[in-house]
C-alpha cells in the first residue's frame, strides 16, 4: 500500500516537468525498471542519471527513458542489447567514457528514433558513429581521435544544425562535399583544433557558425563565402593567415556579422562588409590603421547612407599589434556606431 501512495505521489510531482503521458503503471515500471548503478529522480522519472559510476558497460536502459547520463564513466562498448528497449531517448550523454569506433554496434542507436541530442565527446572515436538517428539535431564528438569522415554517413540527416568536432585529427581531405552531403539544415560547424591547411570545402549553403579556430590555414579562397550566403559568425583566431592569403575582397561577399581572426600574421586591417558588428584582430602585425581605407564606403559619401543601411561596425579589437594611440579620426567618422575600441 505504502509502494503504491509513494508511487502516485511520484506521479502527481512529475506532471510538472513533463511527464503527464506516463501512464500509472508507466511510472511504475519505469521506477522499477531503473538499474541498480543509477539513480531514477521520481521528480523526474523521464531522466536517468548513472554518471561518476565507474562503469565500463550500459546498463539496461528503462523503455520511458528520454535523457541518459552515462558520462565520466569507462565504458568501452555502446551496445544494441543495452539501448534496444530506449525507444524514447532523446538526449543521451556519453562524455568522457572510453568508446572506440570499433566498440559502437552497427544497430547501437537502431531503436533510438527520437534521439535529439547525442554527447560522445572526450571519447576513442576515431570515425562517425553509424548510423545516426534520423531525428538527430545535435551531434558533439569534439576531442576524439577523429581523421576521417566516411561519405554517405550524414546521409538523410536534415534536421542536424550543430556538428561539434573539435579537438580532433581532421586533415583537409577528410572534408569535402562527399563527406558532408546530407547537412541540409546545419546551421553550426565546429572544427577548430583540427589539422586543417585549407579552408573546409562543400560546406551546407545552410551554414550560419563557422568555427576553424587554432589549425594552420593560410589562406582562403577568393570566393569562399559567395557559396555561403547566410554565414554570419567566423572564427579563424590561431591559423597562418598573412595578407596574402586574404583576397582583396574575400569578406565582402558576405553577411558576415562577428568575425575573427586574432593570433594570425596580418599586418593589415582586411576590408569587410557593411553588415560586420564585431572584428576580432588582436595579437597580428599590424602597425597602424587607416579609416579611410577600411571604410566600407568612401569617407565623402557617409552622408548618403541612413543608419540603417551604414557601416555597422560596434566593436573593433586591436590590441596585442604594434598600433599606438591615438585612434585615427576617419575611423571614427566611418564607424558612427562603433561603442568600443581596443588597441
Amino acid at each position: 500500500m505504502m509502494e503504491a501512495f509513494l508511487a502516485l505521489s511520484c506521479l502527481l510531482l512529475a506532471s510538472s516537468v513533463g511527464s503527464q503521458d506516463l501512464s500509472y503503471e508507466a511510472m511504475l515500471q519505469q521506477l522499477h525498471a531503473c538499474p541498480k548503478e543509477c539513480r531514477c529522480p521520481p521528480s523526474f522519472p523521464h531522466a536517468v542519471y548513472c554518471e561518476n559510476r565507474g562503469l565500463k558497460t550500459i546498463p539496461a536502459i528503462p523503455p520511458h527513458t528520454w535523457y541518459l547520463y552515462l558520462h565520466n564513466n569507462q565504458i568501452e562498448v555502446l551496445s544494441e542489447q543495452a539501448l534496444r528497449n530506449a525507444t524514447a531517448l532523446r538526449w543521451v550523454n556519453l562524455n568522457r567514457n572510453k568508446i572506440t569506433s570499433e566498440g559502437v554496434d552497427e544497430g547501437a542507436m537502431k531503436a533510438m528514433s527520437n534521439l535529439l541530442h547525442l554527447y560522445m565527446e572526450d571519447n576513442q572515436l576515431t570515425d562517425i558513429p553509424s548510423p545516426l538517428p534520423a531525428s538527430l539535431e545535435q551531434l558533439r564528438l569534439s576531442r576524439n581521435k577523429i581523421s576521417k569522415i566516411t561519405p554517405g554517413v550524414f546521409a538523410g540527416m536534415d534536421h542536424l544544425s550543430l556538428l561539434d568536432l573539435q579537438g580532433n585529427k581532421l586533415e583537409d581531405d577528410s572534408v569535402t562535399e562527399e563527406s558532408l552531403k546530407g547537412l541540409s539544415g546545419l546551421v553550426q560547424l565546429n572544427m577548430a583544433k583540427n589539422n586543417l591547411k585549407t579552408m573546409p570545402g562543400g560546406l551546407p549553403l545552410s551554414t550560419t557558425q563557422l568555427f576553424l579556430d587554432s589549425n594552420a590555414i593560410e589562406k582562403i579562397p577568393v570566393d569562399y563565402f559567395k557559396g555561403l550566403p547566410k554565414v554570419a559568425f567566423v572564427r579563424l583566431n590561431y591559423n597562418k593567415l598573412a595578407d596574402g592569403g586574404l583576397p582583396k575582397d574575400v569578406f565582402n561577399s558576405s553577411n558576415i556579422l562577428d568575425l575573427q581572426l586574432s593570433h594570425n600574421q596580418l599586418t593589415e586591417v582586411p576590408r569587410f562588409p557593411l553588415s560586420l558588428e564585431h572584428l576580432h584582430l588582436n595579437n597580428n602585425k599590424i602597425k597602424s590603421v587607416n579609416g579611410s581605407e577600411i571604410c566600407p564606403v568612401p569617407l565623402n559619401d557617409l552622408y548618403d547612407y541612413f543608419d540603417d543601411k551604414g557601416p555597422r561596425l560596434q566593436y573593433l579589437r586591436l590590441d596585442g599589434n604594434e598600433i599606438k594611440p591615438p585612434i585615427p579620426r576617419e575611423l571614427m567618422m566611418c564607424f558612427h556606431l562603433l561603442r568600443s575600441i581596443v588597441i
